[in-house]
């Protein structure tokens, strides 16, 4: 089963990339959804399990209101409050929410510092 997480922006993407596995797919809307976008998202995830990813503020919680119809299996992974958007998430929080939806096989664990 191919594994798909959509997200608002490219710097979301890039800060879940490092933390992700190549086989994992990452998504973007852009900050903007319109019924192309939306037909053109179904159509890269196929048949893939769908984790929306988005930030927790206003813009957010509309894509995400509009992905959940689009998307009604998917399973949500949110940020905290607080945090500048994904982009601004710390890697560690990040880590968490990714483990808590079953996703520890495709997580790119940091080295230990010491």
């Amino acid at each position: 089963m191919s594994i798909t997480i959509i997200v608002e922006g490219k710097n979301d993407r890039s800060r879940l990339r490092r933390l992700l596995k190549p086989e994992v797919d990452i998504l973007c809307t852009f900050g903007t959804l319109n019924t192309v976008k939306l037909e053109t998202l179904r159509k890269q995830v196929g048949d893939s399990e769908v984790y929306l990813y988005m930030d927790n503020d206003s813009s957010g919680k509309k894509i995400r209101g509009v992905l959940r119809d689009a998307f009604p299996d998917a399973e949500h992974i949110y940020t905290r409050r607080g945090y500048a958007g994904v982009e601004g998430t710390p890697d560690e929080y990040n880590i968490t929410q990714l483990e808590k939806v079953g996703l520890e096989e495709f997580i790119i664990y940091p080295d230990p510092l010491f």
